[in-house]
């Protein structure tokens, strides 16, 4: 450990900066945010000395103490300095030069070892033309709608643009919000088939060929039948692979084939201008337009992964050649967008010259659009334009380092190597180790776990026993899921009146559940005849980002009233008693995982989610720095072990906090070879050391419990708790 003092000038300003360096660069940005208010990705520091950039941490050791500090949107707003801003993103001259050059040579190739004869490439296009001509058909959207669970959709789309701060969404936010989730939940219910299981006994089978498919069959476009022989029975199964979405709808199973294909249906479904890509290397995906960004965006349905057309020359180390979108109103060749290997993806496209190729798509987008109106068509055709100047703008650009790409997770292990697919066991999604500075959306947590106080202060003045207060939480928690199941925009429910029994003692506390209803968002009234209605007293969104927080933290609190010996005034305190959470923080890790471990998932009180640090088995860290820069004294904390593979949970870790937002640190708790025994184990640790104030804090997790063949660390939640 190296310590350093920078001086870094910004505008007119000088900041003093005390560096760590066994902390790297990300946290010294982060330290220069808390100072400058300039988020860390909108940050280019470079050495006062000789105008060096610096770009990572060896960098940072060798350069002078004086450092300047130029804001990204400052130099987007002067345009004598554009250039600059794009020499990150942009090849060398030389390196750009080498790439053209390689270019031309695959070229000069193409024309010697690809065929003339225009006849193979039609043969592989034209059938994909009247594929995706049936998802126009309405009989065929009006079956697709009818088995989508539509309105949970909406409710999990609004609440993923909540937990990003978003509760009043355009239409088109919300649009891609729905997209994300159809996606993710088409994931969920579409199978995967290697082998089909028996259809007479269930078991196991392997394959014996291929059979004739029946006119049941070519009636929904299954031209090709796999057979396979039960292990057990050696009964033959029959797997048709059908082309018509209509029956995938119904049958829900296949390979990537039919996962594209149902799902670009869904997609037109609602609305989504939508084309079916197939890659000649053998795999097939989605795009769809996005307005909110203004152009296309990948979608894989196998592998539910979106927005990452580097996925399978980066991830899954394809050799590709090419690539072929298809939609209503055209045709496209879109290799460009899935490579930042053009040259080398060029010497493999062999069927036909590049010029015949051209020609043949644009005849066939011609053909699907000779019915539509000059207007349209005039439309389509600049958004052709700026789709292929966009292309080309990005084909040579940098490939961004610090995101890490999976290898193919669908299909059998073995099939998967067999193709050269096949990544590793411990990265199954996008993850990235330059992570931006997020806003934790956790308010609505404080409130829940602050509400349980007068609900406890009932028992104890009550003098309950630990079973009648167990049976009132119980029913407390029978109406929240009565409130869950019903529709998220109109939630209601009602309380009959009785007169004995835990009921009673429930309908005589309802004053002290109150701050938890408003926590939730919630009113109650009681009517003429003693029963009690609840129903939404505000923004449904509020409700359902709220609902599955007070179900865990219900959990919790029962699980610990359980536990108690008695309840009495001991009773009103920690951790029974979670008061004073600190909330509503910006959230920073040494890397994250996309889209389900992003490190905001640590602060958002609720089981479901989970932060994941991909190379963080052998360190890792994570900085909160409070909201306003507010000064708190740290008390407590708590960690949260996540849902799966103990092998990840954190083992040895310093918590530090600091007095001026992260320019230096002072040590606030260590801990050594803690253990959890179970999931989702909550375990709580006090602070010693006292009289503190601090505007934010960091973890230093220093090793995992098993990191010989894991490298990740995660981690299901955070909670850092003030005195009051």
């Amino acid at each position: 450990m190296v310590a350093r003092k920078f001086l870094v000038r910004f505008h007119d300003s000088d900041f003093d900066v005390d560096y760590d360096t066994d902390d790297g660069l990300e946290v010294f940005k982060f330290q220069v945010f808390s100072l400058t208010s300039i988020p860390p990705e909108e940050q280019k520091i470079f050495g006062s000395d000789d105008d060096r950039l610096v770009s990572d941490d060896s960098d940072l050791a060798s350069i002078c103490d004086r450092l300047r500090l130029v804001s990204v949107t400052d130099e987007v707003k002067q345009e004598d300095n554009s250039v600059d801003q794009n020499v990150e993103l942009a090849m060398s001259d030389e390196e750009l030069a080498r790439m053209l050059q390689a270019e031309e040579e695959a070229l000069v190739f193409q024309q010697f070892a690809a065929s003339e004869d225009r006849s193979q490439m039609e043969a592989r296009i034209r059938p994909y033309v009247d594929q995706v001509l049936m998802y126009e058909d309405p009989n065929r959207q009006d079956a697709a709608r009818n088995t989508v669970p539509v309105e949970k959709l909406e409710e999990k789309a609004l609440v993923a643009l909540a937990k990003e701060g978003n509760f009043k969404p355009t239409k088109s936010e919300e649009d891609y919000a729905f997209l994300l989730q159809l996606l993710f939940w088409f994931k969920q219910s579409f199978r995967w088939v290697n082998a089909p299981s028996c259809d007479s006994c269930g078991s196991e089978t392997v394959g014996s060929g291929m059979g004739t498919a029946l006119s049941s069959e070519t009636l929904y476009g299954a031209s090709r039948v796999e057979l396979y022989r039960c292990t057990i029975c050696s009964r033959t199964t029959r797997f048709p692979r059908y082309n018509d979405p209509l029956k995938l709808l119904e049958t829900r199973r296949g390979r990537c084939g039919e996962w594209a294909n149902c799902f670009t249906l869904y997609c037109r479904t609602f609305g989504y201008e939508s084309r079916l890509v197939l890659d000649f290397t053998d795999h097939v995906w989605t795009e769809c337009f996005s307005p909110s960004l203004g152009r296309w965006m990948h979608l894989d349905p196998c592998e539910g992964i979106y927005d990452n057309p580097l996925l399978y020359e980066k991830g899954w180390k394809k050799k590709l050649d090419y690539a072929i979108a298809f939609a209503k109103d055209g045709v496209y060749d879109v290799t460009k967008r899935y490579t930042r290997k053009w040259h080398e993806v060029l010497s493999r496209r062999t069927i036909t010259p590049e010029p015949i190729l051209s020609t043949i798509l644009s005849n066939i987008r011609r053909e699907l659009r000779q019915n539509l109106t000059s207007q349209v068509i005039a439309t389509l055709e600049e958004r052709d334009r700026n789709e292929a100047a966009a292309i080309e703008r990005d084909l040579h650009s940098k490939d961004d380092a610090s995101i890490s790409l999976p290898g193919r997770q669908s299909g059998a292990k073995e099939w998967r190597i067999s193709r050269s697919e096949f990544g590793s066991d411990e990265i199954c999604s996008p993850s990235s180790s330059s992570c931006p500075v997020r806003k934790c959306v956790d308010e609505h947590v404080t409130k829940i776990y602050n509400a349980f106080f007068p609900v406890i202060s009932h028992f104890v003045e009550k003098s309950c026993s630990k079973s009648r207060a167990v049976e009132v939480l119980q029913i407390f928690r029978r109406i929240l899921v009565d409130l869950k199941n019903s529709p998220f925009r109109g939630r209601k429910t009602s309380i009959n009146s009785v007169s004995n029994g835990a009921q009673y003692v429930f309908h005589q506390m309802l004053p002290s559940f109150s701050q938890l209803f408003d926590a939730l968002s919630l009113k109650c009234e009681s009517n003429a005849n003693g029963k009690v209605d609840i129903y939404l007293a505000d923004d449904p969104v509020k409700t359902s980002i709220a609902l599955p927080v007070l179900f865990h933290a219900l959990d919790d609190v029962m699980h610990n009233v359980n536990v108690l010996y008695n309840i009495n005034k001991d009773s009103l305190s920690w951790p029974l008693l979670k008061l004073n959470r600190i909330c509503s923080g910006l959230a920073l890790a040494s890397g994250e995982e996309f889209p389900f471990g992003i490190i905001t998932s640590a602060f958002d009180g609720t089981r479901l989610s989970k932060w994941e640090e991909p190379n963080g088995a052998r360190g890792c860290w994570i900085i909160y720095k409070v909201l306003d820069n507010k000064m708190h004294e740290l008390v407590a904390y708590e960690l949260m072990s996540a849902n799966d593979v103990p092998e990840r949970d954190p083992k040895d870790w310093v918590l530090e906090g600091s007095d001026d937002g992260g320019s230096s640190w002072r040590v606030l708790d260590k801990q050594n070879s803690q253990m959890f025994k179970n999931r989702f184990e909550r375990r709580a640790y006090k602070i010693a050391s006292v009289g503190f104030l601090a505007n934010a804090f960091r973890f230093r997790f220093l090793a995992v419990l098993d990191a010989r063949e894991n490298n990740r660390l995660q981690l299901g939640s955070i909670d850092l708790y003030a005195r009051s």
